[in-house]
This record gives C-alpha cells, sequence and structure tokens, in this order.
C-alpha cells in the first residue's frame, strides 16, 4: 500500500524553532546581522526566516517555566574566512578562529562558532573541496 502509514519515510526538514527571550533583538540579530530572508511575524510571538529550503522560527516561551526549543544550527558557506571576517564586521563575536575538523576523501570539513542574542549555538561550516 502506498499510504500506509506503517510504511511512512520522514521528508526533508521544513522548519526548526529556536525559542527566544527577546523577540525582538533576535529578530535584529537574524534579519540584519546574519540577513536571513525575513518571512513573515506571527505577532505577538513569533518571527519567521528562510534558510535555503528549511524555515526558521523564532518564538517566545509560551509560559513562565515552559519548554525551550534549542539547536544547534549550521550555516553552509563556501568561503568559511570570507563569511567569519563579513559576520565579525557586522559584531558577531566568533567562539574561536574557524577549525578543521575532518578530513574527509574528497573534502576538509570546516566549522567555525558563534552564539546568538539568547545564546543558541550557531556556526559556519564550509565543506572545501580536496
Amino acid at each position: 500500500m502506498k499510504n500506509d502509514p506503517a510504511n511512512a519515510e520522514l521528508g526533508a526538514i521544513g522548519q526548526i524553532g529556536l525559542t527566544v527571550e527577546d523577540l525582538e533583538k533576535a529578530t535584529v540579530f537574524y534579519r540584519d546581522i546574519l540577513r536571513l530572508k525575513h518571512l513573515f511575524d506571527a505577532p505577538p510571538a513569533m518571527a519567521f526566516f528562510a534558510c535555503g529550503n528549511v524555515r526558521l522560527m523564532l518564538s517566545r516561551p509560551e509560559r513562565p517555566g515552559a519548554e525551550r526549543f534549542a539547536a544547534a544550527l549550521y550555516f553552509k558557506v563556501d568561503d568559511i574566512q570570507g563569511a567569519r571576517d563579513t559576520l565579525v564586521k557586522r559584531g558577531v563575536t566568533f567562539e574561536a578562529e574557524p577549525k578543521l575538523l575532518a578530513k574527509m576523501p574528497d573534502h576538509e570539513l570546516w566549522m567555525a562558532f558563534f552564539r546568538d542574542p539568547d545564546r543558541n549555538l550557531l556556526a559556519l561550516m564550509c565543506e572545501k573541496r580536496s
């Protein structure tokens, strides 16, 4: 059976949610500093951005002590040093310089980590082809 729920497969990730304390400050960071495309707001508690084919949702906690959504976001870039330098000029503080994490048969995997205003972990990710 083609639509048999027992054989359902997961597709691509469509949306990632992050909980933020100050939605306005987070919106400025993701829109103006990281320059993600702002898609829309769902007042008073959510803002949505495009990350390629994945949508990023920033939301306030539903109530005090409510569950927080957290994930590390890895943004693919072609030139990790250039992307890092550009973000530093916009006020982003990196935890360390870009670092080679792994040598694969056909590429090197480089990362550089930083945080948003709520201390959510973000990273630049570069696959340098050999």
